[in-house]
């Protein structure tokens, strides 16, 4: 697999909500660190996506906004 995303995280999906139109997965990155990402209904069907997986959260963005309090 090759990308020009500069952020790849390995990891495993934790859960597999399944919606009419759109599915949301939870991906457990390490460390209990997760990530939540929503994709399209056929996307997670077409990628196989259950609970337990092996995957790649692949970010792409322009911009990464940092916070404080």
């Amino acid at each position: 697999m090759k990308t020009s995303a500069r952020n790849l995280l390995k990891g495993k999906v934790k859960k597999v909500t399944k919606g009419a139109v759109n599915t949301e997965v939870v991906v457990e990155v390490g460390g209990g660190a997760k990530v939540v990402s929503i994709i399209t209904k056929a996307s997670a069907e077409k990628l196989g996506l259950k609970k337990g997986k092996k995957i790649y959260a692949v970010i792409k963005a322009s911009d990464v906004m940092i916070a404080t309090n």
